[in-house]
C-alpha cells in the first residue's frame, strides 16, 4: 500500500486542488469518489469537480435528519451545475427497529445509543457508498481540529480498505471562504450563524466565541467520546467529517 501512496503522491504534490483531482481522476478512472456534507468545504471541492467537469462521482449520506438550510443549499447546488450528487440513505428496516425499540431521539440517552444512530445513518451508508471505489475524496483540513492537524493529505483507511486524498487539507477557513465568494459558490447560512461544522440537525448546535470546531457535535457527551466513526486517523483515532 505504501507504494500506491507514494505513486498517488507523486500526482498530486505541488498541484493546485484542481490539478491534483484531475490527476487522480485519470489514475482511477471509475473508481473515484467524493462526498459532500454541504459545508464550506465541500461546496468548494464540489464546485472544483462540477466547473471542470472532472469524472468523479459525488454522493452525500442522506441520514433524514438533516437540517433545513443544508437541503436548501443541496438544491441549490443541482440547480447552478447541473449535475448528480448521489445519495445514499439508511436501510430501512435497521432504522425502523431502532426508532421502534428506542424512539426518534434514542442518542441523547447514551453514548451507545447516539452510536448505534451514526451507525445506522451514516456508516452503514458510506460503506455502500464507497465499495467498488479506490479513492475517496474528502474536505478534511489539518486546521479543523487536532487529531486532523497530525493526518496527511493522502492517506490509508484501514476501516474502509480506501484511499483518501484531502485536496484542501492545508487550506485555512480564510482561503476557503474566499474562494467560496470568489466563485460565487453556494453555502449553508448556519456558517454565518456559528456553525463551523453542520451535521444532523437534533446533534448540531451553534459554536460560542473561544469553543472549539467541533464543540457544536454531540455537545452533551465528553469530549473524548464526540466521533461517529466516519474517518480514522493516523493512531486511528476515530473523526468525522462533518
Amino acid at each position: 500500500m505504501s507504494k500506491v501512496l507514494e505513486h498517488i503522491k507523486q500526482h498530486t504534490e505541488g498541484l493546485d486542488p484542481v490539478e491534483a483531482l484531475a490527476n487522480l481522476a485519470e489514475l482511477f478512472p471509475g473508481e473515484i469518489i467524493f462526498s459532500t456534507s454541504f459545508g464550506w468545504e465541500d461546496q468548494a471541492i464540489t464546485h472544483m469537480i462540477f466547473k471542470n467537469n472532472l469524472p468523479i462521482k459525488v454522493f452525500t449520506l442522506e441520514t433524514g435528519r438533516l437540517f433545513p438550510e443544508t437541503y436548501y443549499v443541496w438544491n441549490r447546488t443541482l440547480e447552478m451545475y447541473g449535475k448528480q450528487i448521489h445519495a445514499y440513505y439508511p436501510q430501512h428496516e435497521a432504522l425502523q427497529r431502532m426508532v421502534d425499540a428506542k424512539g426518534p431521539n434514542s442518542f441523547y440517552e447514551s453514548v451507545d445509543n447516539r452510536k448505534e444512530c451514526c451507525n445506522i445513518r451514516k456508516i452503514e451508508p458510506l460503506k455502500r457508498a464507497l465499495n467498488g471505489n479506490k479513492l475517496w475524496i474528502t474536505g478534511i483540513r489539518a486546521e479543523q481540529s487536532a487529531n486532523r492537524q497530525f493526518m496527511e493529505p493522502i492517506e490509508w483507511d484501514e476501516s474502509n480498505q480506501i484511499v483518501k486524498f484531502h485536496p484542501i487539507y492545508n487550506w485555512t477557513i480564510d482561503e476557503v471562504k474566499e474562494y467560496i465568494k470568489a466563485n460565487n459558490i453556494p453555502y449553508n447560512i448556519l456558517h454565518d450563524r456559528g456553525f463551523p461544522s453542520i451535521g444532523c440537525a437534533p446533534c448540531t448546535r451553534a459554536v460560542q466565541p473561544g469553543e472549539d470546531f467541533r464543540a457544536g457535535r454531540w455537545w452533551w457527551e465528553d469530549q473524548s467520546k464526540k466521533e461517529c466513526g466516519l474517518h480514522v486517523g493516523h493512531d486511528n483515532n476515530l473523526i468525522t467529517n462533518e
